[in-house]
């Protein structure tokens, strides 16, 4: 397709990937977009965390999209990891672009080779397109979600 390639970020890519956090419209209100401690605290901890993957689509040198990972293991389905996939952004320039789809299909066969019983993501009720793309890879809307602002 392109010279993308996918790989866990490092701290130098942090200021890119808070931009593309910040570059929606959801984002916008409740992202920064400088690195400040809290930003430096999460990156180490997902870091040092070997079940959770900060991953970013790299073209030549420019971040063009990023996600996280999480290996969640549990008693469910047998004792079965699944894995848990957020924070999901391609840059503003390159979206419809088809990158999205190859970021997903590459999360998607991680989980395959680790072995995990399903791919599981949260996605806000307003953004319509993004639920329409998610079907299209074959997820379906089995469960309501549910948060709690602290």
């Amino acid at each position: 397709m392109r010279n993308v390639i996918f790989r866990e970020a490092v701290r130098a890519d942090l200021p890119a990937v808070i931009a593309l956090l910040a570059d929606d419209m959801l984002g916008k209100a409740r992202d920064f977009t400088e690195v400040d401690e809290p930003y430096e605290r999460a990156f180490a901890d997902i870091s040092a965390d070997p079940r959770n993957h900060l991953v970013v689509a790299d073209e030549d040198g420019a971040l063009v999209g990023c996600m996280q990972i999480t290996y969640i293991p549990g008693l469910g389905r047998h004792g079965a990891e699944r894995s848990l996939i957020e924070a999901v952004r391609v840059r503003s320039d390159r979206r419809g672009q088809g990158l999205g789809r190859e970021m997903m299909r590459w999360a998607i066969d991680q989980a395959e080779r680790r072995g995990c019983a399903l791919v599981q993501l949260t996605t806000d009720k307003s953004r319509t397109d993004a639920h329409r793309f998610y079907r299209t890879l074959g997820f379906t809307a089995t469960h309501e979600g549910m948060k709690l602002a602290l």
